[in-house]
């Protein structure tokens, strides 16, 4: 890893899932790794729901927009996570790649997404500490 890692998180949309992991990482780890991401076929705009259920916590994701991944991003990653694309994310040989199982939170009411959301910052905290105890050299 270099020595300012760096995460991508990655679902179709980047609508919902990826942006609220995105969000958690930077709100918890702050500048120590770089954050990214992106999605394979990104949606006009972030889960109203999503960006409601991260304000609840404290995290403004208001301004966020969906970005299309690519390889540029992927290659600029320590670690790429992907959050239920299945097939459609395309996994680079000789990256690190986590998957992480999460209900889809498009479609759904902020009651409903508060557990995703919840799911993603345990995720995203197990993901810092692993980072935090890997050596960067």
């Amino acid at each position: 890893m270099s020595p300012t890692p760096s995460v991508l998180f990655v679902c179709i949309h980047n609508a919902g899932r990826s942006q609220m992991a995105a969000a958690w990482l930077r709100h918890l780890a702050g500048d120590r790794i770089e954050v990214r991401s992106a999605g394979s076929a990104p949606a006009s705009a972030v889960n109203p729901a999503a960006v409601e259920a991260m304000r609840e916590v404290g995290i403004d994701m208001s301004a966020e927009v969906p970005k299309i991944l690519t390889t540029q991003a992927v290659t600029e990653s320590d670690v790429c996570v992907t959050m239920g694309c299945g097939d459609t994310c395309e996994v680079f040989p000789g990256k690190r790649h986590l998957d992480g199982k999460l209900d889809d939170p498009a479609g759904q009411g902020v009651e409903s997404v508060r557990p995703i959301r919840d799911a993603i910052k345990a995720l995203v905290e197990g993901l810092i500490a692993e980072i935090d105890s890997t050596p960067t050299h």
